[in-house]
């Protein structure tokens, strides 16, 4: 080890005054009333905790059945409990720390008492509070031995070290200590900026009287708001000018205008679906290139559909404004289909239309707007007389939906509850010059 460093200079330093304070404090009747008045503040915060902890509890923990904003914060406030006991201790001990002071003209024992209730409220809020693991590795790695630091009185010089080790990028330069800064607060910061977003979506995904695009966006548009205000308070902790970040905003700006004008094109369509409407989550829509699902996630770079049988086809954004799209679920639309059958040439065809239209009227999803069901015919087939019935419903006809197949099932019913025959191929067959004749 390097004995000639500073900063193992300033350690040594601090260990002999922190060697020599010890023994002054065991030898001071003013440490010892300080030593039995922070004994007398922690066990009146553990008596004081013991009894407001329930009460808060019953204050803070909301019904069950309520999951509003409200609700959430109150349970997210809730996870803080934990620290009652040290944060009390310290209020305590600032009181018993004046009254030292003024008594003895000292507070130093008392003072480093303070600051190990401190550590003590850094450890619980890593070990109780903290349950995302990056953001436990950067407690258990960073705040704790920091704390640790501050308990024994040597942060500052440290700070003071870490300030003055300048790292480089270019034209940007900043300290090893707004390295860590910015590594604890923007962790903390995107941490809080998920959380928030998480919970905004839900909330703007609760109401009902926005439209689903409307909702989507705005989605969209709170978490840019939360991530770029995020962005802009770390650069100004860490202590980056902003205008020392242009040249690399030039270089992105090239990257997009070559390598990532694709990135750039679908996030802009993503844009303008969330604008314009015509398609948002919960639409089945068809492409032009043959995939066809519902929106299930509108992302800022594609769309995710899923089909039927249960796979997910993630379409570029771009591809909903350059080629043509059918969407099968637009708000205020219906979907018409058909159904076709046939009846034997031996049928009274004009009673057929009045029979088939008022039984498929009868199945409940089939819609008289904007139009009921409607029986034509179709044409005279070789084994018998074609029809087809007509129908509207709202949604489509597949998974869940079996619409084409119920209304075959009620036009065979009908068919037979009025003796009309189905016809099956039937073939005329001439032999020519007759049958042989059977051998004597």
């Amino acid at each position: 080890m390097n004995f000639d460093h500073p900063l193992v200079q300033t350690a040594m330093e601090y260990w002999g005054m922190g060697r020599d304070l010890a023994l002054g404090w065991l030898t001071s009747p003013a440490a010892w009333s300080q030593f039995g008045l922070l004994l007398v503040a922690y066990f009146a915060a553990k008596f004081a905790a013991k009894r407001l902890e329930p009460v808060l509890n019953r204050l803070l923990t909301p019904p069950a059945e309520q999951e509003n904003i409200i609700a959430t914060s109150r349970r997210f406030v809730l996870i803080f409990l934990p620290l009652l006991l040290p944060l009390l201790a310290y209020a305590f001990t600032g009181i018993g720390e004046q009254i030292t002071r003024s008594l003895f003209g000292s507070g130093a024992v008392i003072a480093f008492g303070k600051r190990l209730f401190i550590l003590l409220a850094a450890r619980i809020f890593v070990q109780q509070i903290i349950y995302d693991p990056f953001l436990k590795l950067i407690g258990k790695y960073i705040l704790i031995p920091f704390a640790i630091l501050y308990a024994l009185g040597i942060l500052d010089p440290v700070l003071l070290y870490l300030s003055e080790f300048i790292i480089g990028v270019g034209n940007i330069k900043f300290s090893a200590l707004a390295v860590i800064r910015g590594v604890v607060f923007g962790s903390v910061l995107f941490w809080l900026g998920s959380w928030s977003n998480s919970q905004s979506a839900s909330y703007i995904k609760t109401q009902e009287d926005m439209r689903p695009a409307t909702r989507e966006l705005a989605a969209k548009a709170v978490e840019l708001i939360i991530f770029g205000t995020a962005f802009l308070l770390l650069m100004n902790i860490m202590g980056i000018n902003l205008s020392s970040l242009a040249i690399l905003g030039g270089a992105v700006g090239v990257g997009l205008g070559f390598g990532l004008q694709k990135i750039a094109s679908n996030f802009i369509s993503g844009i303008i679906l969330l604008l314009e409407g015509q398609a948002t989550v919960g639409d089945y829509v068809e492409l032009d290139g043959g995939e066809a699902g519902t929106i299930i996630k509108m992302t800022a770079r594609a769309t995710i559909l899923e089909t039927y049988d249960g796979r997910w086809i993630v379409v570029p954004n771009e591809d909903f404004i350059i080629t043509r799209v059918t969407n099968f679920s637009d708000s205020g639309s219906a979907n018409r289909y058909e159904a076709d059958f046939s009846v034997s040439y031996d049928t009274d065809i004009n009673l057929i239309p009045d029979i088939v239209e008022k039984a498929v009227a009868k199945h409940k999803d089939v819609l008289d707007q904007p139009f009921p069901p409607d029986c034509e015919l179709r044409g005279f087939g070789d084994s018998g007389i074609n029809f087809a019935v007509e129908f509207w419903v709202e949604g489509i006809d597949d998974g869940p939906n079996k619409y084409t197949s119920d209304v075959l099932f009620i036009i065979w019913n009908a068919l037979k509850d009025n003796n009309i025959e189905i016809p099956y191929p039937q073939r005329v067959v001439e032999i020519k010059g007759g049958f042989p004749k059977a051998p004597e």
